[in-house]
Order: structure tokens, then C-alpha cells, then sequence
């Protein structure tokens, strides 16, 4: 791949990435280094990308890159700074950031696997066979996952939202 093509590429999916690395992580500063590492790992990767599955291929990598630093770390992240929430009124805005600062938290106790799973299908977008095939799993492990990272996700939401 030459430099014009691997900047298209850049371009093209560099913010999918990104948010993608913010999601997993919830911090910001290490969504940019992982979006940077995720490009560079993609740029020197001997093998190069399979065209199909480009954004899949991408994905991969920066759930791989979170993984290895969660070992490193062995606890979850906080989320940090203001989450990217373009909404249209002051009222549904402050509701919205709401909303998002609790996902983003709930999202930090489901599993690296499940997280990446969950997010490549709901904010990504991706197939099962897709996401299959991102995180070296059979399709029907990738469903139960999926299914299972929601329903802990609405179990942590609800738990939140009870008064103690």
C-alpha cells in the first residue's frame, strides 16, 4: 500500500476508530494513542489489509491494542474528559451527556471481549460474521456475547438508577 492510499484510508476511518478506541477505553487521551497505534500497526502489518474488511481489520487491532494494556493494567478505566455529543438543545444536550457519561461507565465493567463486540455491531455497525472473524470467535459465540453485554449493560444502568 502506498502513502496516497494509506491516507485515504486514514481518512476514511479515523474517526470510526477513534470513537471505537474511546468506547472501549473512556479516556480520550488513550483513544488518541490507540487510534495512532492502531494506524501504525495497520500501516507495517506484512500481511496488509484485506479490502473487504478494512473497518473490521481496524477495529480489531485497537480492541486487541485495549486488551494488552488492560492486562498491563488489570483495572478498569475511568471515563474522563467531555464524550464527543453533538445534540441539538441546551435541555436535550445536558440530558444527553447524561445519558452518555452513564453508558460510558456501565460500558467499563463488560469484559474487553464483550465490550468490542457489543460496540462493533451497535456503533459500528458490523455483521456478526464481520465481528466473527475481528476477534477470532465462532458467529454463535459472538451472539451470546453481544446478548449477554446487554443485558449486563441494562442491569448496571438499572442499578445505577435505583436509589440507595
Amino acid at each position: 500500500m502506498d502513502k496516497a492510499e494509506f491516507h485515504a484510508l486514514y481518512q476514511r476511518y479515523s474517526g470510526d476508530v477513534f470513537r471505537f478506541s474511546l468506547y472501549l477505553s473512556g479516556q480520550r487521551a488513550e483513544a488518541e494513542d490507540l487510534t495512532a497505534e492502531t494506524f501504525m500497526r495497520a500501516w507495517t502489518a506484512a500481511d496488509g489489509i484485506r479490502t473487504e474488511t478494512v473497518k473490521a481489520y481496524l477495529l480489531s487491532i485497537a480492541s486487541n491494542l485495549v486488551r494488552e494494556g488492560l492486562r498491563k493494567r488489570s483495572r478498569p478505566a475511568q471515563v474522563s474528559g467531555e464524550p464527543i455529543d453533538p445534540l441539538p438543545g441546551p435541555l436535550a444536550e445536558a440530558s444527553g451527556r447524561l445519558e452518555l457519561r452513564a453508558v460510558l461507565r456501565a460500558l467499563q465493567f463488560l469484559p474487553p471481549t464483550d465490550r468490542a463486540a457489543l460496540l462493533m455491531k451497535a456503533q459500528e455497525g458490523l455483521s456478526h460474521e464481520e465481528i466473527a472473524r475481528a476477534l477470532r470467535l465462532s458467529v454463535s459465540a459472538v451472539r451470546v456475547k453481544i446478548h449477554r453485554a446487554r443485558l449486563r449493560l441494562d442491569a448496571i444502568r438499572l442499578r445505577d438508577t435505583l436509589p440507595s
